[in-house]
């Protein structure tokens, strides 16, 4: 025979000033099956607490319902301390009486006290049938996979190896260093690219706990949180002959550090798609930049190595147009323009830069004052309009464009274009994602669990992601997330084990038909179908709990633990069937 203990919590004034507390609680106390029922200023304050633990002790609770705010707020409060009293947590369950009653019904207290009442018995109903629960323990292997070569990924890999954990790290490449080996200068302070990175490359060689995959891929990923099993393909070194090596690590926590690629300039057909000379990308003029900072000698076009003395630099070529190319903002562009027209000022001493622009947004440390303060000194120019259109004409690379701020129709003949493409999710990426089941947004980036509370976390446990593969973002926001995913990536290593909520789905093997239909429809991988067995069975430790396979599966052999079509069934009943309260 159950015995429940209900605990209707006032919520200061957010509850008790549109339902009668204590008018639901005398109803409470004529209910079968419920051996006690109070209400309390604050349930989830220390003393509300004492009063759930004192009536667990006294009375020999078998539940408890706690009719307070939504269970995103105190379920774990509440189970806790059910818990101290010996009471299996899985038998606590929160009626939610503030945000689905008395916060929507406001101007009716005696409509509100009813509706409370019903949530709170149909919350009963389903307390009746739950189980005891034990939380599902998955082992770690304290091993850690990073995929990707690039400063954010090198920072991930290095800050785990130093904290003692072995870590592998992928690299598609045949060397380390991402988009950043082919910098220039970083802003805001001209620092060489090359030499900021190149200790780092040494430092992760060096180390001892990091495994080194150049020229490889990931090629297959099965497993789930704290048990990976990656599959690599490493390429033979150009010029050699011989089959790929294929080699199978397993790992605890993966760091996705894919990087970026540019909107390719032929994409560009009213910038001539790439069919222009003379028309590049902003990452081949850093090398240009690079070999002039290096050498001493100006900056020279590479068509005909003609010495640079006029420039346009186009922003936004493929951003922020949802029409033709890219919605998004790349972030990055307007910063990294201006560095590099103030680094042709300085190479090129009477070289002309300008700077056609939609809008100059600077959202990182230092960089408005670093932009602002260029503009001032080096006489950099900005254009305010898109350029409608470039071509070649006799020796120079003729621009159209307009001064949107003053009316006014240019034509600029240029020795140089620099286009400051898009930043796009990099070659591979969705085939990365689905290997290792990372959702995308819609730009195509790696999408993080939540933006504001799990920023670093993919939609798969144990993946985090770091860099540009999220989103476009500078060498310091990369960093920061790297050495986030690092951090949380030791945290789990810290335990010997994972503890994860035990309600997960489960399968009525006599009645699965072996269907399959619940295997695609997860979306954390947490199915397959035992085709010795016939029936469908489900990974614990994958599952999450979200019910899809519940509603798909046509023999209804599919539920959640203490969620099951009964338990739903009798609290849909049970509210609709509006039990009147004893008088």
């Amino acid at each position: 025979m159950e015995r429940i203990g209900v605990f209707l919590c006032w919520c200061g004034a957010n509850i008790a000033s549109t339902v009668d507390v204590h008018q639901v609680v005398e109803w409470l106390r004529d209910v079968n099956g419920v051996a006690h029922a109070e209400n309390y200023m604050y349930m989830c304050s220390d003393p509300g607490q004492e009063l759930i633990k004192k009536a667990i002790r006294e009375k020999n609770l078998t539940n408890v319902v706690v009719a307070s705010c939504s269970p995103r707020m105190h379920e774990k409060t509440f189970r806790k301390a059910a818990s101290l009293e010996g009471m299996n947590p899985y038998m606590v369950e929160i009626a939610n009486v503030r945000e689905q009653c008395s916060w929507v019904h406001q101007g009716d207290k005696d409509a509100a006290t009813r509706k409370a009442f019903n949530i709170i018995m149909s919350t009963i109903s389903k307390a009746k049938a739950n189980n005891p629960l034990e939380t599902i323990r998955v082992p770690i292997t304290r091993r850690a996979l990073v995929v990707g070569g690039g400063v954010a990924g090198m920072t991930a890999a290095l800050e785990l190896a130093e904290a003692g954990y072995y870590t592998a790290l992928v690299e598609r490449d045949d060397t380390l260093g991402g988009k950043m080996r082919r910098l220039s200068r970083t802003f805001p302070y001209h620092e060489d690219a090359s030499a900021v990175i190149a200790p780092k490359i040494e430092e992760l060689k060096a180390n001892d706990n990091i495994k080194l995959y150049l020229r490889s891929d990931v090629t297959e990923v099965s497993g789930y949180v704290g048990n990976f099993q990656v599959t690599i393909e490493t390429r033979p070194t150009e010029g050699e002959d011989g089959a790929p090596e294929v080699v199978t690590e397993e790992v605890g926590g993966i760091v996705l550090a894919t990087g970026y690629d540019l909107y390719p300039v032929a994409a560009m057909s009213e910038y001539g798609g790439g069919k222009v000379p003379d028309v590049i990308d902003g990452l081949e003029f850093e090398e240009l930049l690079k070999e002039s900072l290096a050498t001493g000698a100006p900056v020279k076009r590479p068509s005909d190595g003609k010495e640079v003395e006029s420039v346009v630099f186009i922003q936004c070529s493929g951003s922020r147009d949802p029409e033709h190319h890219k919605p998004y903002c790349s972030r990055v562009c307007c910063l990294y323009t201006n560095k590099q027209a103030t680094l042709l000022t300085q190479q090129n001493p009477g070289a002309k830069a300008l700077i056609s622009y939609m809008d100059i947004r600077t959202d990182c440390k230092l960089t408005e004052e670093y932009c602002q303060g260029n503009i001032e000194e080096k006489g950099l120019v900005y254009i305010r309009g898109r350029v409608s259109r470039l071509y070649r004409e006799g020796d120079a690379v003729r621009v159209w464009t307009a001064d949107t701020l003053t009316g006014e129709k240019l034509e600029i003949d240029a020795d140089l274009v620099v286009l400051a493409m898009a930043i796009e999710p990099s070659v591979g990426a969705e085939q990365i994602s689905k290997m290792f089941r990372a959702a995308v947004d819609t730009n195509g980036f790696l999408q993080e669990s939540h933006i504001k509370l799990r920023p670093v976390e993919s939609s798969t446990m144990g993946v985090y992601l770091a860099g540009a593969a999220q989103y476009p973002k500078d060498i310091t926001d990369s960093v920061s997330q790297a050495l986030a995913t690092a951090s949380k990536i030791q945290s789990m290593f810290a335990s010997d084990e994972l503890h994860q909520d035990p309600l997960v789905a489960l399968v009525n093997p006599e009645v699965c038909a072996a269907c399959g239909l619940c295997v695609p429809i997860c979306p954390y991988g947490a199915r397959e179908v035992d085709e010795r067995a016939r029936f469908s069975r489900v990974n614990e430790a994958l599952c999450q709990g979200c019910g899809a396979c519940v509603a798909i599966c046509p023999n209804k052999a599919c539920m959640l633990k203490n969620d099951t079509p009964m338990q739903v069934l009798n609290q849909i009943h049970t509210f609709l069937g509006k039990e009147e309260p004893a008088q």
